[in-house]
Formats: structure tokens, C-alpha cells, sequence
């Protein structure tokens, strides 16, 4: 997935150097790249048409290779209710629910969300000296590829409340926490947030082998 978005910016900047703009997005940038090359008066050299098409065969490739690895495990993990559970949090697909059950494997390791959230480096760093606390930034300790997908699923969670609440839609009591940290720290110190708490209710969800809740009360939540 890592080189696909690569290949795709590739032929964003390739093309931008010709004056055509393709659009943020994957699926909608690869559209755009496919329709440049159908057409033949916008400038685009001819020595660089079989590059581009190349280019794209090999995403095309990449992604091919990556539905089926997600198919695979999909299968592996069919009768295990673990992952089942995690894959109905919010922002945790199966790509995340999957990488945090081979990674935690047992979650009685942990005493609490707080400590699950620490191990994954998404807690605060603290620098504090006798009655004065303060916090810096997250430690990033711990997997790095776990904390990303975690990242990744809380900017996506945020992205649709946000679009949610310009709807006019009902939130529940976490995206409306979301919402309301981004209004006072943020879009980036939010999306990094919600990362945590979503860490905090995999904890919670895992542990005490529950659906997840929108609306479970903060202190839930946090324990």
C-alpha cells in the first residue's frame, strides 16, 4: 500500500510539471492520471505516455496483490471473535484489528487503556518539576506501524464526523468528543486524541469482551 500511494504521487508530480492537475485521492487520482493519457492535446510528451502506463499497470499489480493478502486475512481470522470485536470500533478496519491481535496476543499484559495506549507511544511525555505538570508530545515508543494504523483510523473517524455535524447529523459520544477537541486543540492534536481513546477502547473492548459503545461514558473509556 506504501508503494502504491509512492507510484501515485509519482505520476501526481510527473504530470503537474505539464500543467495538469490530478486531484488528492487515490482512486480519484489514478482516474484522473488514465484520463490525461486518453487524451492527446494537453502536452503530455509522447516519450512519456508508455512510463505512465507502466506506472499504472503496476499499481493496478499492487493492488491486485493487496486485495488478495486482505482476502487471506480475512480467512485466517474468520473464527475469531477477537478481531470480529476490534473491526466494529470505529477507524479499526481489518488490517488494524488483525496487526494489534498478532501483536498483543494476550491483553491481560496490560493493567488499564492507559497502559496499552503508553505501550503503543501514544501518550504524552512528561516533563514536570515539583507542583508544575506539563506534557509534551506523544513518546512514539513502542510499534510504529500499529501507532500509523491507529493514526490513519482516527483522522478517518474525525474526517466523517466532521462532515457528519455539517449534515446536521447525530453523534455519538465519542465522535462528539472529536469534534470537540478539534475545536479547541486542532485538527492534528485531535486526530492524534482520538488515536488514543480508540486505543483505550480496544483495551476495553478486548478485556471485558464487549460490543463497542459510542456512547460509553468517558470514564469507561479511559480506565
Amino acid at each position: 500500500m506504501g508503494t502504491r500511494t509512492a507510484r501515485i504521487n509519482f505520476l501526481r508530480g510527473c504530470l503537474r510539471e505539464f500543467g495538469i492537475s490530478v486531484p488528492v485521492g487515490a482512486r480519484r487520482g489514478i482516474d484522473a492520471v488514465r484520463q490525461a493519457l486518453a487524451s492527446a492535446d494537453n502536452g503530455l510528451p509522447d516519450l512519456l505516455r508508455p512510463l505512465i502506463e507502466e506506472a499504472l499497470a503496476e499499481i493496478a499489480c499492487l493492488e491486485q496483490r493487496s486485495a488478495h493478502l486482505e482476502r487471506e486475512l480475512a480467512r485466517l481470522t474468520r473464527a475469531d471473535p477477537i478481531v470480529h470485536a476490534l473491526m466494529n470500533i470505529p477507524g479499526i478496519g481489518l488490517l488494524t484489528a488483525t496487526a494489534l491481535r498478532a501483536a498483543i496476543v494476550d491483553i491481560q499484559r496490560f493493567a488499564s487503556g492507559r497502559h496499552l495506549a503508553s505501550w503503543l507511544g501514544l501518550t504524552a511525555r512528561e516533563y514536570s518539576s515539583g507542583e508544575k505538570r506539563r506534557l509534551g508530545r506523544i513518546s512514539k515508543r513502542g510499534d510504529v506501524y500499529l501507532r500509523t494504523l491507529l493514526i490513519h483510523g482516527a483522522r478517518a473517524v474525525l474526517n466523517a464526523s466532521l462532515g457528519a455535524a455539517r449534515r446536521g447529523r447525530t453523534l455519538d459520544r465519542l465522535r462528539t468528543w472529536a469534534l470537540a477537541t478539534e475545536q479547541r486543540c486542532g485538527y492534528n492534536k485531535a486526530t492524534v486524541a482520538l488515536a488514543n481513546k480508540l486505543a483505550r477502547i480496544v483495551w476495553a473492548t478486548w478485556k471485558y469482551q464487549r460490543p463497542f459503545d459510542g456512547n460509553w461514558t468517558l470514564r469507561t473509556v479511559a480506565a
